[in-house]
């Protein structure tokens, strides 16, 4: 009898594993032992925050479970993984001159700014405003004013090719190589909705071709007086189209004076025909379908190394008045910009109201 229970004795310590190499797992001990490759770092549970990246791997590891009183090895693979590191956000060519330090009375969101009195000319506001930054797609309203000035066929209809394909930023774009358009249609989207084929095809199809076409865009900057502008294409995606806000509210105040622009750049939305396709565009600037705006001319363009930008034609409290935004931060940031220019303007209360904006062309002083 004593041997018998001696034996049993000694077959149950056989069958338990070491106290310390064991944990509860619910109704299962789970215990770990060491990977198949000597160097490796012991097996721990992911942490959920930590996002996969292209640097992950998956590494097999060897786990000893009991069940039923029985050891069990099982392999599982697990991810292992680093914490990502956020890229920083990218600086704009404003941030790395230190104009975002600049602070104002109107504490705008954008590095430059300037507000004319369009009858007269006045300053009566700025920041910044003889700084030249790029400006993105307010390029767009000089590719207008050239393409209504050389008095082309509007009716033309005008073939988007591959020529035309954004190969710099690589944007995005709706109107497909084999598009069909006239050039009034290529004119009122890369206005109001910032279409960067558009713009390309009116350059192209200009006399003498992208070359002739970005040619007479910095002849006619030197004829306004813009001296701090350059123009190296008819879109704005690249970065060398520079202008200060001094500069850009002289071009406001040109293309003011031509009809389409007005209409085509304060258009809310269209519905154009693309060879046989209709397509829909909307502004890019929502206040000019604001019953609280009376817009009369915009242009909005975003690179990152332009910030935010905007050129707005407006009345407020009677007054005719050009804005300038560059290098603004946050998407809706030069429109909130506007809105804190409009309220400060509206405070004013100038004596002028009832003011019309002049349309006779006034003498560009000289020196930006």
């Amino acid at each position: 009898m004593y041997k018998l229970v001696l034996g049993a004795f000694v077959s149950l310590l056989l069958v338990l594993p070491p106290a310390s190499a064991a944990r509860h797992d619910g109704r299962a001990k789970v215990s770990k032992t060491k990977k198949a490759h000597a160097g490796k770092a012991r097996f721990k549970q992911r942490d959920p925050a930590l996002r996969v990246t292209a640097g992950s791997h998956k590494q097999l590891i060897r786990r000893t479970i009991i069940v039923n009183g029985k050891r069990k090895t099982v392999y599982q693979r697990v991810l292992i993984t680093r914490p990502v590191v956020e890229a920083a956000p990218r600086m704009s060519v404003g941030d790395r001159a230190g104009l975002n330090l600049t602070r104002d009375p109107l504490d705008l969101a954008s590095s430059v700014a300037l507000v004319l009195d369009q009858n007269n000319a006045e300053v009566l506001f700025e920041k910044n405003a003889g700084v030249a930054l790029p400006i993105a797609s307010i390029t767009k309203l000089m590719t207008g004013l050239i393409v209504v000035e050389a008095k082309q066929d509007m009716n033309e209809i005008l073939t988007v090719t591959d020529d035309d394909v954004d190969h710099e930023k690589f944007s995005s774009s709706r109107l497909r190589v084999g598009s069909q358009m006239t050039r009034a249609n290529l004119l009122h989207i890369a206005l109001m909705s910032s279409e960067n084929r558009a713009a390309a095809a009116l350059g192209r199809n200009y006399p003498g071709g992208v070359a002739g076409f970005v040619t007479a865009m910095n002849a006619k900057a030197h004829e306004l007086g813009m001296t701090g502008t350059h123009y190296v294409d008819s879109s704005g995606l690249s970065s060398q189209n520079v202008a200060s806000a001094r500069d850009l509210a002289k071009l406001a105040m040109e293309a003011y004076h031509e009809p389409l622009l007005r209409q085509y750049s304060t258009d809310p939305k269209s519905d154009v025909d693309a060879g046989g396709r209709m397509m829909s565009y909307h502004n890019t600037n929502h206040l000019v379908a604001s019953s609280d705006w009376d817009i009369g001319l915009q242009k909005t363009g975003f690179i990152n190394e332009a910030g935010r930008c905007l050129v707005m034609q407006a009345m407020i409290q009677g007054r005719a008045v050009i804005m300038v935004f560059l290098d603004s931060k946050g998407k809706q940031s030069r429109i909130a910009d506007a809105g804190r220019v409009r309220r400060w303007l509206e405070a004013l209360k100038p004596a002028g109201l009832g003011a019309a904006p002049v349309l006779e062309r006034p003498g560009v002083a000289q020196g930006g």
